[in-house]
């Protein structure tokens, strides 16, 4: 249930008729991992974290280098070297104190993928890499957890939600994963600091959105160009 503080803190969006205090309480109530805590995790886990997300699970096995700070918000200078998943879940247990976060500081696997997906109700993956993303595509389809995805690079993002309500997965649209040495990266094509931040803040509204089921992306494939800012929906 919802307590004093709850509404205090969350008053506005209550206010919001699609949220209301039912919808505070699901979101109170909601268990979501987030996989990765990078350019796209970072404001993922920051605004869920606000949002009041009741408990949020956190994977990432890499550690904060000095390059990655132009854009992964959550951390510091002084975090460098130190493990992201770890660092990340201190910074939102300081946001917000009255939520459950855990830190899963490993590499996802085959071996661990579906005992880390089935402790949550919803998965949302900030990757930035096709091995990870159908992983985690097919934990979730085996599982039946929704998929909030996301990617960037350059200017272009996308965003969809998958195996919601009935809803298609990745494979619908990628029935294979790409050879990787076909695949641009972030890492050589280069990233803006602001664009992980705005894909990351509108993967976080469709978590949002599909916890209090306030009309997400249903089957369809949102085309983000940043460059002339075109927005196309592509049905699938």
């Amino acid at each position: 249930m919802l307590e004093v503080h709850d509404f205090m803190r969350y008053s506005r969006p209550m206010n919001i008729t699609a949220v209301g205090v039912e919808g505070q309480l699901k979101i109170k109530e909601a268990r979501v991992l987030v996989i990765g805590a990078g350019g796209l995790g970072s404001p993922i886990l920051t605004y869920l974290a606000a949002s009041g997300v009741g408990q949020l699970g956190v994977v990432d096995f890499d550690r904060v280098e000095i390059h990655n700070l132009h854009r992964q918000i959550v951390f510091t200078e002084g975090d460098i070297g130190q493990c992201k998943a770890t660092i990340a879940a201190q910074r939102l247990s300081q946001l917000n104190p009255h939520i459950c976060i855990r830190s899963h500081s490993q590499k996802l696997t085959e071996a661990n993928v579906l005992q880390l997906v089935e402790h949550y109700d919803y998965v949302v993956d900030g990757t930035d890499n096709f091995a990870t993303r159908y992983l985690v595509n097919d934990a979730c389809v085996q599982l039946g957890k929704p998929l909030i995805y996301g990617t960037i690079l350059g200017f272009q993002g996308q965003l969809a939600v998958f195996n919601h309500k009935q809803s298609k997965d990745l494979r619908a649209i990628f029935p294979e994963m790409p050879d990787p040495k076909d695949v641009p990266n972030c890492s050589l094509n280069g990233v803006l600091g602001t664009f992980p931040g705005i894909i990351g803040t509108m993967m976080a509204q469709e978590t949002l959105k599909v916890i209090v089921d306030a009309q997400p992306l249903h089957n369809q494939l949102l085309l983000i160009d940043t460059l002339n800012w075109n927005l196309r929906v592509l049905t699938f």
